[in-house]
């Protein structure tokens, strides 16, 4: 739980729906923070959001994750975007409207939405719950052509509100802090899905390559699942902090000595580390049949595997995306049994831009949260 932080009460007074009889639900305008340009920053826009359809869940948003992904988005480091863009895709709030259809949802519950809001719901990995890796590709939460709705681009979560399809809306224990929930939608499910593919437990001993976001999350989850964690960092200052989140060793990733006494001695390797670095040292701790995961996507080229270290013991060289919404709210579920949340710092509207640079100099113990009641209401005409 992250300190100084309760657990809100449960909301006991359902939020009243506004379909009748008399006719359909109507759009809404939302406030909202995002770019208006790749260099102008982040700033106050009034976007539209759709009429809930039979099948749409409207969520008034109480918080919203800033993901290192939004950064680069939104200063068009991943290619050209469509301006206006509102990111955001670690969405926590209670729902106020529902389409006629909906029975799983009703105003009132406090739910989420991750890094998509739709996929084809027809191919192989659809079928299979597996939507991230949709053959057609998912729908993003945030800058991309929605095609069940026009081709609109979507908005994220930097907004007071969203309306997705009920099949891609989670349920938010009650019992968590909503807050420090919001990034498990992205940095919880990103780490949680390898580690549940690979089947840890107790008995199992997994290493974590870095100690960010992803990281601190890898170290929570493999521990709630009874693993042995050793972290493997590049800095002395994280010793103490790896510590402080329950790893049980703490490995200097750059002394020889400390590597090689760790020779065979982990199960899986959950790598979260996005700048390029040698993976070999690694692999020649982990055991026969082990895996190490990539989660990290560096940018650059990363320096070549050598095929023997992965043959010599059978070991597997993996990547891993998100997860699917039955996995996600699995994931959930276990956190609120197991009291694993993010730590997080909360940020305002205005602290936004000042929460970017510092992500992208690594300042934020773990994962920045915007706390959303503090945007200003949304004008009288959209922006996007």
């Amino acid at each position: 739980m992250t300190p100084g932080r309760p657990v809100p009460p449960p909301l006991n007074l359902r939020i009243p729906l506004e379909e009748t009889a008399a006719g359909p639900l109507e759009g809404r305008l939302a406030a909202a923070r995002g770019a208006s340009s790749a260099t102008g920053g982040l700033v106050e826009l009034t976007i539209s959001r759709r009429a809930p359809k039979a099948d749409d869940v409207e969520i008034a948003i109480e918080f919203c994750g800033l993901c290192h992904s939004d950064v680069h988005a939104t200063r068009g480091e991943w290619g050209s975007q469509n301006y206006p863009l509102v990111p955001g895709h670690e969405i926590v709030g209670r729902v106020s409207r529902v389409g006629s259809d909906v029975k799983d949802f009703q105003p009132g519950d406090r739910v989420g939405v991750g890094c998509m809001v739709d996929s084809c719901r027809e191919c192989e990995s659809c079928l299979e719950g597996l939507e991230q890796y949709c053959e057609r590709g998912m729908t993003g939460t945030y800058g991309a052509k929605d095609a069940r709705n026009g081709d609109a681009v979507t908005q994220g979560g930097y907004a007071s509100s969203v309306v997705v399809d009920r099949r891609y809306v989670l349920r938010v224990p009650e019992n968590v802090d909503p807050a420090a929930a919001a990034p498990l939608l992205c940095a919880g499910i990103t780490t949680f899905s390898p580690l549940r593919h690979f089947g840890v437990r107790e008995g199992h001993v997994v290493g974590v390559v870095g100690l960010g976001g992803l990281g601190h999350m890898a170290v929570k989850l493999a521990k709630a699942m009874g693993a042995e964690v050793k972290v493997f960092t590049t800095s002395e200052s994280k010793v103490s902090a790896a510590l402080e989140l329950g790893a049980d060793a703490v490995v200097l990733s750059r002394d020889g000595e400390a590597m090689a006494t760790e020779n065979r001695s982990i199960d899986v390797i959950i790598d979260t580390v996005a700048a390029p670095h040698d993976l070999n040292p690694f692999f020649r701790t982990l055991r026969r049949d082990g895996a190490l995961f990539q989660l990290g996507l560096p940018s650059d080229a990363m320096p070549p595997v050598n095929p023997g270290a992965l043959i010599r013991r059978r070991i597997s060289y993996a990547g891993s995306l998100i997860g699917g919404i039955a996995e996600t709210q699995e994931m959930l579920d276990f956190c609120a049994e197991h009291g694993v949340v993010s730590d997080i710092e909360l940020v305002g509207a205005e602290q936004l831009n000042d929460a970017y640079d510092r992500m992208v100099a690594g300042d934020v113990k773990y994962r920045f949260v915007l706390d959303t009641s503090t945007l200003h209401e949304p004008s009288e005409r959209a922006d996007a």
